[in-house]
């Protein structure tokens, strides 16, 4: 059995209670991976804070573009437009 969740045969999309959500793109290093992480949860604690603002929405949605969650699927990319995409600054919440 594997760590995390269940993901489809291609590797492209996790399954949380039957529902396919796109994963984060595998080849993002582990320490950058675990920066935009932090960065997440820090926006998605804003929005609920904020209740919603469109500043801390924004910011969520900066971070999960910077993942390959959202935008254009990292696996319609060049190693190079990923790397780019990954490597953009997403600033944090003040």
């Amino acid at each position: 059995m594997s760590d995390g969740p269940e993901r489809t045969d291609d590797g492209r999309y996790i399954v949380v209670k039957g529902r396919r959500w796109r994963a984060t793109d595998p080849e993002i290093p582990d320490e950058r991976d675990a920066e935009l992480r932090s960065i997440l949860m820090a926006w998605r604690r804003e929005v609920k804070r904020t209740d919603g603002s469109p500043e801390s929405r924004a910011g969520v949605q900066a971070a999960k573009v910077a993942l390959g969650e959202r935008g254009t699927p990292w696996w319609d990319q060049t190693l190079d437009e990923r790397r780019a995409r990954w490597e953009t600054d997403v600033p944090r919440p003040k």
